[in-house]
């Protein structure tokens, strides 16, 4: 009934039949534990499997390089799943058949859209209903093998979110060349803020024994577009560099090479000392450039596709160039220079403080590298925070971004929640993300945008990147909640294009990871697109940073003094008297607005024009100051703080709502860890109210319930053994 309906162009038909039968399917819900992430291909609703069935038929798909086998795999598993029976394979395109696979070199039939495809890239693909031969056929098709693995997983993506194939016509190509992981785990399998189990790398067992689950690693990255990982801590040890972690580190880029992926080792500068025996790490001695162009090549005889170094250098104690008085272009170039003639890269991270306490820990990175824009070498990218502190609920974008025009830059975000709840609370990292990609340097006029910057179209750097520090571990869900696998799948999605809607991105995910039925996917957006302003109302609002305890970071310590370094304490950011709250970062405070191009700088800098979302990162600012909303300061910011925990109630309510509609075992703990945070959102607004009244003196407003227990209670509290500290 369906199929000559779509054959006329009946879309707008097919989307509400869609939705019906998508409804009719809440029954079938069956026990999940959150391993599939979201390639979980469960049966479609019958009549829905028997339209696209009759649209996609037999399938012809090349199967003579392991992605070809790779794409044949996911696209027979897919179907398998969503239509209820495998698809028919054949090896070579041809008559009667309605999905072709394939490239111009792999299938004659591709060969006229041999230019079309060369303009996409090779990673780009097509995804096209057209003629041929008299016949409605599908292509999936692309320059290179892993386009058209690509093109498979998008593929797929419409089939588990209902969108008709009638007319498709999809052109992708991504807009980032790096797009990768940072896993920040060690060789004792302890990942450092990872809150979902130990390291995936079983290093004990490597290379002989390759868990299966390395090869579901890669396809969940691959249906994204990720296509780098960097396999261990940026606090790295030199062990890392030695023949038997490289024959390990060999084995993992064999599984992952079919899925597009190159492996990438974070680098220990002092190597050269710790393993060569050398007395210097000084990147201008002969000895150690030798040394590094040895080990590049050691490095490329076991693994031909390296994708090359991450470094952390003379910063929290990690070695450097400065230790030899060089900067750290130099440290950069020198291990460019020995990686250059394999093709392999350096990202050199701009996160780094000095011993001596400065006088606004944000300055720094762009005191230490404006000043070297243009000076790396052309297989060199800076590695920026999306902020210039460390990964807070909200920071202003880094000033680096509209400050380095000659130099290629790439961001670093944050997919394990250090800062924002662990795993046990829900917070959709989404819009932070889209909030800092859409966020305007004005560095080259209104529209520099930090995404235009970071995918080189405003500079026109060939060189460009993204990287996500990792939450993946051996949970069997991966991430240590449901939703926290919403933020890796985030960050693939605006890695591949990061102009996209994380509102968008979102509903895409609650549909293939929970239900695409579309009450629930409304339900599930909401929650996601409202926790993150959630997050920061109950933890730092109003421009307030780092006010976490000291370490390990888990619960509020805005109390916190003291210790070896000032910048390591709350205090130290907050300023908070009698008299007022806030950082004073204007030209009468430390001047950070200085580092921003004027049409910013003027914004921050002004308090009227400031947004009130960054006032007390940017002013010190009187407790009776008027706000928009014609409260004081004083009032306002318990506001906020009590709005969090009440946003953080309407998200449990409507999770309990869609009791039935999510299976029971991941209904269950999404329930139990919202409880979590309930009870821990309300815990840090009752702290840090009780602590910043003691400090201001001032009277709650009407309304406002007292914190139930004295500040010393809340000050007293001790988690020695929270998860994921730096050790």
């Amino acid at each position: 009934m369906l199929t000559p309906l779509l054959r006329a162009g009946g879309r707008r038909l097919w989307l509400c039949v869609a939705a019906l039968v998508l409804l009719t399917s809440m029954g079938r819900l069956h026990a999940e534990d959150g391993y599939a992430l979201w390639m979980r291909y469960v049966p479609l609703d019958a009549a829905l499997a028997d339209a696209y069935r009759s649209q996609l038929g037999a399938v012809g798909a090349p199967d003579q390089t392991p992605t070809q086998h790779a794409a044949r795999e996911e696209l027979s598993r897919g179907l398998a799943g969503l239509l209820g029976s495998a698809p028919q394979l054949h090896a070579d395109a041809g008559v009667g058949q309605a999905l072709i696979l394939g490239t111009p070199q792999s299938s004659a039939q591709l060969a006229p859209y041999r230019k079309d495809l060369e303009s996409l890239g090779a990673e780009g693909y097509l995804l096209r209903q057209t003629q041929l031969g008299g016949r409605e056929v599908l292509l999936v098709a692309a320059r290179e093998d892993i386009g058209v693995l690509y093109g498979v997983f998008h593929l797929l993506r419409l089939l588990q979110t209902g969108v008709p194939l009638q007319g498709l016509e999809v052109r992708e190509s991504p807009k980032l060349k790096l797009r990768l992981l940072n896993h920040w785990d060690n060789l004792d399998r302890y990942v450092e803020r990872g809150y979902a189990g130990s390291s995936l790398w079983d290093w004990q067992t490597l290379p002989d024994w390759r868990d299966p689950r390395y090869t579901d690693y890669a396809r969940a990255n691959a249906s994204l577009g990720i296509n780098g990982t960097v396999l261990n801590n940026v606090n790295a040890n030199a062990l890392s560099l030695t023949r038997p972690y490289l024959l390990k580190a060999a084995a993992l880029a064999e599984v992952f090479r079919p899925y597009g992926i190159r492996v990438y080792l974070s680098t220990r500068f002092s190597a050269p000392i710790e393993l060569g025996g050398l007395k210097t790490a000084d990147p201008l001695d002969p000895a150690v450039q030798r040394w590094w162009r040895d080990k590049a090549n050691e490095i490329y005889a076991l693994i031909p596709d390296f994708g090359g170094f991450l470094v952390k250098a003379n910063s929290e104690g990690q070695p450097g160039p400065q230790d030899y008085g060089r900067s750290h272009a130099d440290g950069a170039n020198l291990l460019g220079d020995a990686l250059a003639a394999h093709g392999g890269v350096v990202m050199w991270r701009a996160f780094v403080y000095a011993h001596d306490v400065p006088e606004d820990r944000t300055k720094q990175a762009y005191g230490e590298f404006s000043g070297l824009d243009g000076a790396f070498h052309p297989n060199v990218i800076v590695q920026v925070k999306n902020g210039p502190l460390d990964f807070q609920p909200r920071e202003p974008l880094h000033p680096l971004f509209g400050a380095m025009p000659h130099t290629p830059l790439m961001m670093e975000l944050q997919i394990s929640k250090e800062y924002l709840g662990f795993a046990t609370h829900l917070v959709y990292l989404g819009p932070l993300y889209e909030e800092v990609l859409r966020s305007d340097t004005h560095a080259r006029g209104a529209g520099s945008t930090v995404a235009r910057v970071i995918d080189g179209s405003l500079d026109g750097h060939a060189l460009t990147g993204i990287a996500g520090v990792a939450n993946t571990g051996t949970d069997r869900n991966w991430t240590g909640s449901h939703f926290d696998q919403a933020n890796w799948y985030a960050f693939g999605r605006l890695a591949w294009n990061p102009h996209q809607s994380a509102r968008d991105i979102a509903k895409d995910w609650a549909a293939m990871t929970f239900s695409p039925d579309p009450a629930v996917v409304q339900s599930i957006v909401g929650m996601m697109m409202a926790s993150r302003e959630a997050a920061v109302d109950y933890m730092t609002p109003l421009g307030l940073h780092h006010l976490m305890a000291r370490g390990h970071h888990y619960g509020p310590g805005p109390w916190v003094a003291g210790g070896p370094r000032v910048d390591w304490t709350s205090v130290y950011y907050h300023r908070a008297d009698r008299d007022g709250i806030g950082f004073d970062r204007t030209a009468h405070g430390s001047n950070a607005v200085a580092q921003y191009a004027p049409a910013v700088a003027n914004v921050y800098g002004d308090l009227e024009q400031v947004p009130e979302s960054l006032l007390l990162w940017f002013h010190h600012v009187p407790w009776d100051h008027r706000m928009h909303s014609g409260r004081s300061l004083w009032d306002e910011l318990v506001g906020r703080y009590s709005r969090g925990v009440r946003q953080v109630q309407a998200m449990q309510d409507s999770w309990d709502g869609l009791k039935g509609g999510v299976d029971a075992p991941r209904h269950q703990q999404v329930a139990a860890f919202l409880r979590i945070q309930h009870n821990e959102a309300q815990w840090w607004r009752d702290a840090s109210v009780a602590y910043f009244q003691s400090l201001s003196g001032r009277p709650l407003p009407a309304g406002e319930v007292p914190p139930p227990q004295p500040l010393a209670y809340y000050q007293s509290l001790q988690f020695p053994f929270a998860p994921g500290d730096g050790r």
